[in-house]
């Protein structure tokens, strides 16, 4: 039971990982807003990162380290269910 408890908690962060990682490529490159699987990324990713652009916005040189915080905000936060649960 608890191997597959984390297995799925592995899932859940590998998930939000990606799409962080797709949020910072779609950034890059142009793209369609209205494809769907564009808004599915921004829904998923927006309520992490807007917080933090909140508190550190982009810089002027066009650069935005948000994604950069939530990733190791998300390693923190994947340690400590981890470590709660098991």
């Amino acid at each position: 039971m608890n191997h597959m408890l984390f297995s799925i908690i592995n899932l859940i962060f590998q998930f939000l990982y990606i799409c962080l990682i797709a949020r910072v490529v779609l950034s890059w490159v142009p793209h369609n807003a209205y494809n769907p699987i564009v808004q599915i990324v921004y829904k998923i990713t927006d309520p992490m990162l807007r917080p933090i652009q909140q508190i550190i916005p982009p810089l002027r040189i066009g650069f935005d380290i948000s994604p950069i915080i939530a990733i190791v905000a998300l390693g923190f936060i994947k340690k400590i269910i981890v470590w709660a649960m098991f």
